[in-house]
């Protein structure tokens, strides 16, 4: 099943959508919350920081959102839980907020590379949310690169992996910049768990190039007696599942070499507010948002087959 049809249980109107919250309102946040108010399955109802003067919670408040500047707390005083939080903010604070969110029943979708929750890359995992009610999405370069690194090694014999990806300077917060050893950690450990590859590398370059830098990330492996043709069929199929929901993502080049594989991808933004290199957060962003409308539309299916009873 692809990822479009996966979606194709459309809720009736006369259905409320899901109530979601967004913590966290820096760039990743911002994309998030625009990404939101355009989906018919989710309700923006909240998104809390911890500066009130954010712009973060000047975008929101200008979509309509209400906002807050209590952080997790505000979250928490909600009259009720919300159907769906989004935590964008970073990863030694998420452990935190999953803490104080699981007894309350609400999926939490981590966008931090905490390495929490369940791991979902959507064209590999599915987009059903996993009943653990956490679900890791990794990092941006982990939802770039795993897809192309899963198909390689579901057809071929890999021996090593090499993830290389690269951000503009600009667009790299500060949870970004905080997180550097969990974002290799983590995207390492992705690379391990959906290719069965142990032996592999995840490298993150922050770039300060003006102008800025697209979001690329090369992926480097090791085949032994790959066949090219193969190769590019398995990268093209891959690539073409990912756009499904990140239309910005495509392959620059796949180049086969002996045994090295080297495919150049690169993220274009899809977004209201995002520049166009800014393509990490978009991938991401269209992931979470992916999984939240996919928990939205399985809880429509089972109340509907339980009213039917």
């Amino acid at each position: 099943m692809t990822v479009t049809e996966a979606l194709t249980t459309v809720r009736p109107h006369s259905i409320p959508p899901l109530t979601v919250a967004v913590i966290g309102t820096g760039a990743i946040g911002q994309d998030l919350v625009s990404k939101i108010s355009r989906s018919d399955l989710l309700d923006c109802a909240l998104v809390a920081g911890r500066n009130p003067e954010s712009a973060g919670l000047r975008h929101a408040a200008l979509l309509d959102c209400r906002t807050s500047a209590d952080g997790i707390d505000a979250i928490l005083a909600a009259p009720r839980p919300f159907d769906v939080v989004f935590d964008a903010t970073n990863a030694m604070a998420h452990a935190e907020h999953w803490r104080l969110l699981q007894p309350l029943g609400t999926l939490l979708i981590d966008l931090t590379p905490s390495k929490t929750g369940q791991m979902v890359v959507p064209t590999v995992t599915g987009v059903q949310a996993p009943s653990a009610g956490n679900v890791s999405l990794i990092s941006c370069g982990g939802q770039a690169s795993v897809p192309v690194a899963h198909a390689l090694a579901d057809r071929f014999e890999v021996t090593y992996l090499e993830v290389v990806s690269t951000v503009a300077s600009s667009i790299a917060g500060r949870a970004t910049r905080l997180n550097l050893d969990e974002y290799v950690a983590t995207t390492q450990h992705a690379l391990t768990a959906f290719t069965g590859v142990r032996r592999n590398k995840a490298i993150l370059n922050i770039s300060p190039a003006v102008p800025p830098a697209h979001f690329r990330t090369t992926v480097h492996a090791v085949l032994p007696e790959a066949d090219p043709q193969a190769v590019r069929a398995a990268v093209g199929e891959a690539a073409g599942r990912v756009r499904e929901f990140a239309p910005g993502y495509r392959v620059l080049a796949c180049d086969v070499r002996g045994d090295l594989v080297t495919v150049s991808l690169e993220v274009t933004a899809d977004s209201d507010v995002l520049p166009a290199y800014a393509g990490n957060l978009d991938i991401i962003d269209s992931a979470a948002v992916l999984v939240a409308e996919q928990h939205a539309a399985r809880l429509d299916s089972a109340s509907r087959k339980g009213a039917g009873r």
